[in-house]
């Protein structure tokens, strides 16, 4: 079972190949932050320059009353907004890495089989118990990591219902605030 030259070459051009791709993904997804924050920074500027002309029109309490009013749900729905944004790119970057994780771990998973299996052949006889032992070991080490892969789909997909019930929540509470401010 020794490894030859050419499986070492093999294996390390493997592994550059994988780097490589996680380095890419790693800054596409950078690339899409900084595109977002660009955007909000933009954005806030513009929203901020508006605010302070309308601020600068006010002539008595009340109007400065609705006009604050007025700036809350918007500003909140683009908190809101933003934070969706965040964690969408997390999740895209998450479910990524994951992938590669997994394809990672099936090609592994293949040569290491392909080495007990020929480990299985040249084996001498009478060691079918350490033979046995070896192939459950790697099915169990499969087992786990596919339950793992499982628990973390199922916390991501809770954590994603509860963004979206945390959402709506406070969108509506801004609306009611917005609301009951305008009535004064």
């Amino acid at each position: 079972m020794n490894l030859t030259p050419e499986q070492v070459a093999a294996a390390q051009k493997a592994n550059l190949e994988t780097l490589s791709g996680l380095t890419n993904q790693a800054l596409q997804s950078i690339e899409k932050l900084v595109e977002l924050n660009m955007h909000i920074a933009k954005q806030s500027l513009s929203d901020s320059m508006g605010n302070a002309k309308k601020a600068l029109e006010v002539k008595d309490i009340q109007q400065l009353l609705a006009h604050q009013a007025e700036a809350v749900q918007p500003m909140a729905e683009k908190i809101m907004a933003y934070s969706r944004h965040l964690y969408e790119l997390a999740h895209e970057t998450q479910a990524n890495f994951t992938k590669s994780a997994e394809k990672e771990f099936q090609a592994g998973q293949k040569k290491v089989n392909a080495l007990v299996e020929d480990w299985t052949k040249n084996a001498p006889a009478g060691s079918d118990a350490a033979v046995q032992a070896v192939k459950q070991a790697i099915a169990s080490a499969n087992n786990v990591f596919e339950t793992s892969q499982k628990a973390v789909k199922h916390a991501v997909e809770v954590a994603q219902a509860n963004l979206n019930n945390a959402t709506d929540t406070a969108m509506k509470n801004v609306a009611n605030v917005s609301k009951a401010a305008k009535k004064k």
